[in-house]
């Protein structure tokens, strides 16, 4: 007599294929609310700096800008005044002048000397040891690097000024004049940065395929014609990133000023950061100092999303 096996009826065969991957997609979306709190865990402290550090004072900054506020007392709500006293301020128009300035110069041969520095770096200086030598002045504090330079160019003892005067030329009093002083701060500042700036740089140009370098020689395509039309394009990315950072950091100076000139001669070097300085903690204003750092936080902000925006920094030539 034969045995007739059980077969399942076919509903719940359907149901018991189902099961054993629901119970995987269950345990895959444990293991990934496992991975999410292991992150947050890592997070966590630079989260609560963020918090404590950046965003509470920038709300309280904010806030303090309405009012009058000095650390003897208590911040008076006052409204608008603050913004309306800055924009009769002859002194924060001129500081303003004077940032312009020192950005604009020190955009220029940053980004120019630190690209030069690149290309060397990729097609001559191929040692790490030469390559760790330029980053050596961004490993030096802003104080000391200012202090540096301010006795080298100082008008009797320093030694820059002696060469000059071996050469048969007059003697320049760069920190004293009100022509060289900004030039000066930011020749300085430019000296110690642009290590780093041609780092970034060099990083971008070893991320262009060589094929296409290779397709441009093929074709016979110049060196100076394949840098235009081929490595700039490609390095456009970079090189925004570049520009942001360098903007954002120009307009912050203060270290340099604050050691060398204290923004003299005449406040031909009192730019805004330095401005916000002796408003706020050397006269005790430091309503008026919130809402001068509110103005250049706007600015910065406003800055940094055109250079993003018609650079077109998000996008790149190889996509």
């Amino acid at each position: 007599m034969t045995t007739l096996s059980k077969q399942p009826a076919p509903g719940h065969a359907a149901d018991d294929f189902k099961k054993p991957r629901k119970r995987a997609s269950r345990q895959a979306d444990f293991r990934g609310l496992g991975d999410l709190k292991i992150a947050l865990v890592f997070i966590a402290p630079a989260m609560i700096g963020l918090i404590l550090f950046y965003l509470v004072p920038t709300i309280r900054g904010i806030y303090l800008s309405f009012t009058e506020y000095s650390i003897l007392g208590d911040p008076t709500w006052i409204g608008t005044k603050n913004y309306e006293k800055i924009s009769r301020d002859p002194l924060f128009w001129n500081a303003l002048k004077v940032t312009g300035e020192y950005v604009l110069i020190n955009i220029v041969l940053q980004t120019g000397l630190a690209l030069g520095l690149a290309i060397l770096m990729q097609r001559v200086a191929k040692s790490t040891i030469i390559r760790g030598a330029l980053l050596m002045p961004y490993l030096m504090a802003n104080v000391i690097a200012a202090l540096l330079w301010f006795w080298m160019l100082d008008y009797q003892i320093g030694i820059i000024n002696q060469i000059i005067e071996w050469l048969g030329l007059p003697r320049v009093a760069f920190f004293g004049s009100e022509q060289w002083a900004i030039p000066t701060q930011a020749l300085i500042n430019t000296w110690r940065h642009m290590g780093y700036t041609a780092l970034l740089i060099f990083a971008g140009l070893q991320a262009i395929p060589a094929t296409v370098y290779e397709a441009a020689s093929i074709d016979g395509s110049k060196a100076w014609s394949t840098f235009w039309r081929i490595t700039m394009p490609l390095l456009r990315p970079v090189l925004v990133l570049v520009l942001v950072v360098t903007v954002i950091g120009s307009f912050q100076v203060f270290d340099t000023v604050a050691v060398t000139t204290a923004g003299g001669p005449v406040n031909a070097t009192r730019v805004l950061q330095f401005y916000i300085f002796q408003r706020a903690f050397n006269e005790q204003d430091f309503g008026y100092g919130s809402a001068l750092a509110v103005i250049l936080f706007v600015i910065l902000a406003i800055v940094a999303f055109i250079q993003m925006k018609f650079l077109r920094g998000t996008q790149s030539d190889l996509d």
